[in-house]
């Protein structure tokens, strides 16, 4: 009888976290389609324009440490709480910056940032746990990213119907989804306010405090913190850029090709169908594949994917499906066959996310909840990724070149999984 209720109780906890995993896609993806509004509302440059992605992804560096904090101190139910307050806090606030300017908005995405770590910090280690670590740990990180894409899916989708001509958007075009963002928020606090969560013990905090080691005294661990900061310029760079390239005008600073936002938005959304897909296929295989091997292989494939994408001329081009949104039909474009190929680079980054985090954590034991805090502080990286992308766009005038800093990205993150995964601090304990 206990056996059966721990079981049920475990469901329940995997599906509440899996549906928080979806939710932090949902409000980290609208930062993206959001510059496209912001170069044209504020008339700022392309580095500038991605300002929502540095305050979401730099509050990650503010509030690593603390969200692990919280968890040792409060749980993880609680945690996850306050942290969709914090959320609903910051939604409100850039939904005001379109009266009230461009800083405003900055506000607001930084304390959304702050929502995203406490759920982040919250959602990997849980599923992690509740998976008994190793292969069905990873196995169940990759299943909660399957939703994790598809609500990216379902942003970029309806941005690129919102944001229509990219010209002449402005932050209020993009209201409705914030409020379908807060409206999620609220659904879900009142969802895990009633769910009954079985908390994993946590270490007594005087017992950590005399402890001569932390998670930071593993070399594999901190070369994972890298891995995840760098991670970022694979993940999310290509949806940003190719949104931004495809939709600049001719004539910019940095030309694009001036295509229409909405059919640009359903190309973006197929870079998450591709995610979504390759979650999806990494959650099937991940009990039977090590994280080492999956990630040194898509890794290997990104790097090659995206020297194709640099190297294949912008005239060749191929034939695409989008959505013409005011009649809901499906209809044709024409993309560059390199932009096709950085697209297909979602696949890959499908399953980096939570193999890196899987194998950094491996072996921590009692100090994995500080290490998942500390984890999430990389995610501070994504912002600095995106850029350092922006800036060589602006130096360079040239999308397209950009994107060699995707592929060093994935050229480390090959060396991680190869070689800098392994845990050469076993005489730590960690009981």
């Amino acid at each position: 009888m206990g056996n059966s209720t721990t079981k049920k109780g475990n469901f329940v906890a995997i599906i509440a976290m899996i549906f928080l995993f979806a939710m932090i896609a949902f409000v980290t993806n609208l930062c993206s389609p959001m510059a496209v509004i912001l170069k044209n509302n504020f008339s700022v440059s392309d580095t500038l324009a991605q300002v929502g992605n540095y305050g979401n992804f730099g509050a990650y560096f503010l509030m690593g440490i603390p969200a692990g904090l919280l968890i040792q101190k409060f749980g993880y139910k609680k945690t996850a709480l306050l942290a969709l307050i914090v959320g609903i806090v910051g939604l409100l606030i850039q939904w005001l910056s379109g009266s009230m300017g461009f800083v405003v908005y900055l506000i607001g995405a930084f304390i959304s940032g702050l929502c995203m770590c406490m759920l982040n910090t919250v959602v990997n280690p849980m599923l992690n746990l509740l998976g008994g670590g190793g292969n069905t740990g990873n196995q169940l990180v990759q299943i909660g990213g399957v939703f994790n894409s598809a609500a990216a899916v379902c942003v970029y989708i309806l941005m690129g119907a919102l944001i229509g001509d990219a010209s002449t958007a402005k932050v209020s075009a993009a209201i409705p989804a914030l409020m379908i963002a807060l409206a999620i928020f609220v659904f879900a606090l009142v969802v895990i306010f009633f769910t009954k969560i079985q908390e994993p013990e946590q270490p007594k905090a005087d017992a950590l405090a005399d402890d001569k080691y932390s998670c930071f005294s593993f070399r594999h661990f901190k070369l994972g913190m890298l891995a995840i900061a760098i991670y970022g310029a694979v993940e999310v760079c290509p949806p940003t850029y190719i949104l931004a390239y495809l939709t600049s005008a001719k004539d910019a600073v940095n030309p694009g090709l001036a295509m229409d936002a909405g059919y640009v938005g359903t190309l973006s959304a197929v870079y998450f169908i591709f995610m979504l897909i390759g979650r999806f296929v990494g959650g099937m295989i991940g009990g039977k594949v090590s994280a080492k091997a999956m990630i040194a292989t898509v890794s290997f494939v990104a790097m090659v994917l995206v020297a194709l994408g640099i190297m294949l001329p912008v005239e060749q081009t191929i034939s695409f499906p989008g959505i013409d949104y005011t009649t809901l039909s499906l209809k044709w474009g024409e993309i560059p066959v390199g932009i096709f190929a950085i697209m297909l680079v979602g696949f890959c980054a499908s399953v980096m996310w939570g193999g890196i985090f899987n194998l950094a954590t491996e072996g921590l034991g009692k100090y994995t909840a500080k290490a998942s805090g500390a984890f999430m502080m990389m995610v501070a990286g994504f912002a600095v990724m995106i850029g350092i992308q922006g800036l060589v766009i602006d130096l360079t005038h040239n999308y397209m070149a950009s994107f060699i800093v995707v592929l060093l990205a994935a050229a480390y993150i090959f060396y991680y999984a190869l070689w800098g995964s392994k845990n050469v601090n076993t005489d730590i304990p960690v009981e």
